[in-house]
C-alpha cells in the first residue's frame, strides 16, 4: 500500500472531508485525509443504545450504461434523495454516481435530516486506464463511488477518509475499480466499493484486498478503535462461484440482498434487520440494513 498523504485539520467543527485520489495505471494509490474537530475519544463501540442504519444504493448514473436509458434518464438521484429523506439512514454507500450527485444533491439531504449531527461526504473516482485520469460520467463530471455519513454532534470527533484503486483490475476494461472508506473517529468506519462485473475471480480478489488489507491498514493508521460497516455492489453472489462468503474475514458477518449487493459488519455490531427498498429508476433496489449496538 502506498500512502499518498496524511493531513490533520483542526480548523472548525463544521469541516468535512473531500477527497479525490490520484490515479496510477499500474499500481494502487492510497490517499488518507484526516479532519479532526475535537478530541478523538478512544471509543471501542458506538454510543450505547444508538442504532446504525446503512443504505446501499447503486444509482446507474454514468449516462453510458444501458440501465441509464432503460430506467434512469436523470431520475435515479432525485429518487435516492427522496429515499434518504424518508428512511433517514446514518450511512449511505453510493455506487455508479457522479461526484456532483454526492456533493450537490445527496449530501444536503443528510444535512437536512439531522440538524443535531455533523454530516460528511466522501467520493472516489474510478480510474480510466486509457487516459490515466479519472473516469468520467457522460456529462463530464467524475464518475465513481461515494459515502455519506453523520454522527451526533455530542459524539463528533472528526472524520478520516482514505481511498484507492485496486492493484488487480480487468485489463480488458478502461474502468479501474476503486474503494473508499470514511472513519468517523471514535464512532464507526464505513467503506464502499463497486467491484468488476466481468470476472468473479477478480471481483473476489478485489473484495479480499479491501477486507483483508485496506481496512485493517486504515484502522491502524487512524489509531482509534471503532466498529466497521462495509456495503456495495460486489458483483458476487452468496453460493455463487466464487462465493461472496469467501470474502468475509474472521470477526465480520455478511447480509446480502439476494443478488450482488452486500452489507458486512464487524461482529461488535449485532444485526438488526435487512430490507429491500424499491427503486423505479435504477436496475438495483436499495439495500437497507440496521444494526443494534
Amino acid at each position: 500500500m502506498v500512502i499518498g498523504r496524511l493531513h490533520r485539520d483542526n480548523r472548525n467543527a463544521h469541516a468535512f472531508a473531500r477527497l479525490i485520489g490520484g490515479i496510477l495505471a499500474s499500481a494502487v494509490m492510497v490517499t488518507i485525509t484526516v479532519v479532526v474537530t475535537g478530541p478523538a475519544a478512544a471509543m471501542a463501540e458506538l454510543p450505547s443504545g444508538v442504532p446504525l442504519v446503512t443504505l446501499q444504493l447503486n444509482l446507474c448514473n454514468s449516462g453510458f450504461a444501458s440501465c441509464y436509458t432503460q430506467y434512469n434518464n436523470g431520475r435515479s438521484v432525485p429518487e435516492a434523495r427522496d429515499v434518504i429523506v424518508a428512511r433517514r439512514p446514518d450511512v449511505v454507500t453510493l455506487n455508479e454516481i457522479c461526484r456532483s450527485d454526492v456533493v450537490n444533491s445527496l449530501y444536503p439531504a443528510m444535512v437536512g435530516n439531522f440538524p443535531d449531527s455533523r454530516a460528511f461526504w466522501a467520493f472516489k473516482a474510478a480510474g480510466n486506464r486509457s487516459t490515466g485520469q479519472s473516469y468520467k460520467c457522460k456529462n463530464g463530471d467524475e464518475y465513481g463511488i461515494g459515502i455519506l455519513g453523520r454522527v451526533r454532534t455530542a459524539d463528533w470527533a472528526g472524520v478520516t477518509i482514505t481511498d484507492g484503486l485496486y492493484p488487480m483490475q480487468d485489463t480488458s476494461s478502461n474502468e479501474m475499480r476503486a474503494w473508499v472508506c470514511a472513519g468517523a473517529i471514535g464512532n464507526y468506519f464505513a467503506c464502499t466499493t463497486h467491484l468488476v462485473s466481468t470476472s468473479g475471480t477478480i471481483a473476489l480478489q478485489q473484495c479480499k484486498r479491501l477486507m483483508e488489507v485496506e481496512i485493517p491498514a486504515f484502522k491502524t493508521a487512524v489509531g482509534v478503535r471503532a466498529p466497521v460497516v462495509v456495503a456495495g455492489d460486489l458483483n458476487l453472489r452468496y453460493g455463487g462461484s466464487p462465493n461472496v462468503q469467501s470474502c468475509v474475514p474472521s470477526g465480520y458477518y455478511r447480509k446480502g440482498d439476494g443478488d450482488v449487493q452486500h452489507f458486512m459488519a464487524s461482529t461488535d455490531l449485532p444485526f438488526g434487520y435487512g430490507q429491500s427498498v424499491n427503486l423505479a429508476y435504477t436496475d438495483h433496489d436499495g439495500w437497507l440494513v440496521g444494526v443494534n449496538p
